[in-house]
């Protein structure tokens, strides 16, 4: 009686065992099904964001191309430049925003067309510097990283030497930038000092001019160091959201004739925000558009998350 009990018992506890082991299994396995429908729930939804992104993308080609047909002039008052608010989509909203970044300084600008640094271009940028109240050394680093030789510019040039000196270790760029935000990268550029910059320059193909009618404040008075802060208040009263009615007029007094001819009041390039949100995935879309003289729009820069 006593080995049947026993062998019972041990029966018991087998049964026990393996009802835990498969239950355990089934949990797993329940887990891991969750956990993969999760995850293709996720992808399907970002797959659709970036689809709705693409859409919005379509939407400013197609105003932009009207925008040309109706006039030669760009200016804050324009359909373009009012935010497209929270429209609703199936599971969730999109909205965004364009920007002329031609109202920036375009940090290619500091290199000519032989990869040598412009002199005029890198004073202003000291100029737009210091009325962001940030380090005019700056200026010099950043040249020397986009110009195409490897020498320091004096007194406030950063080559290899410095770069290889980190850690961990890399080397200048010394070629244009394709997006602002390298400027990251650049010797005693910190997270605040990006962030209050990147607002005020763009990374452009080739040389750019200034649409004086969307530029922003600091900008307007980086164009001469003989244009006050009271000035740039005057300008922006000035344009309003119309932009100027007449650019020689108001800046032949505050500007060289050289610094004159490199105004305008039309725009090439724009930058296009759209954030989706579909249930719990949300996307962040950026799309850099140039809108050619025939106002054929051709998207040049895509990226998720980053500008």
């Amino acid at each position: 009686m006593s080995l049947r009990r026993k062998a019972r018992g041990v029966a018991l506890i087998t049964a026990i065992l393996i009802t835990a082991l498969a239950g355990s299994v089934a949990a797993g396995l329940a887990w891991d099904s969750a956990l993969d429908m999760r995850r293709t729930t996720v992808l399907l939804y970002r797959d659709q964001a970036v689809q709705v992104a693409l859409g919005a993308e379509s939407w400013l080609q197609a105003i932009l191309r009207q925008d040309l047909e109706e006039s030669q002039v760009d200016h804050l008052g324009e359909i373009w430049a009012s935010e497209l608010p929270g429209l609703p989509i199936d599971g969730g909203e999109v909205f965004g925003k364009v920007e002329d970044v031609q109202g920036r300084f375009n940090i290619n600008n500091l290199v000519d067309e032989d990869g040598a640094i412009d002199q005029p271009s890198l004073e202003q940028f000291r100029r737009l510097l210091l009325a962001l109240d940030l380090d005019p050394r700056t200026a010099g680093i950043a040249a020397d990283w986009v110009d195409a030789d490897r020498e320091a510019e004096f007194p406030d040039g950063a080559e290899d030497p410095i770069y290889t000196g980190l850690v961990p270790p890399y080397r200048t760029a010394n070629q244009v930038l394709t997006s602002a935000s390298e400027l990251a990268a650049l010797e005693g550029i910190d997270r605040a000092t990006l962030d209050i910059l990147l607002p005020h320059v763009v990374a452009l193909p080739g040389r750019t001019a200034i649409n004086v009618n969307t530029a922003t404040g600091p900008v307007l008075q980086s164009l001469s160091e003989d244009i006050s802060a009271a000035d740039v208040e005057r300008l922006i009263a000035e344009r309003a959201e119309a932009g100027f009615t007449d650019v020689s007029n108001s800046f032949s007094s505050l500007v060289t004739p050289e610094v004159l001819n490199q105004l305008e009041e039309s725009t090439d390039y724009f930058q296009l925000k759209v954030i989706v949100r579909i249930d719990t995935v949300r996307i962040t879309y950026f799309s850099l558009l140039e809108r050619g003289p025939r106002g054929d729009v051709t998207p040049i820069l895509r990226s998720l998350g980053t500008t």
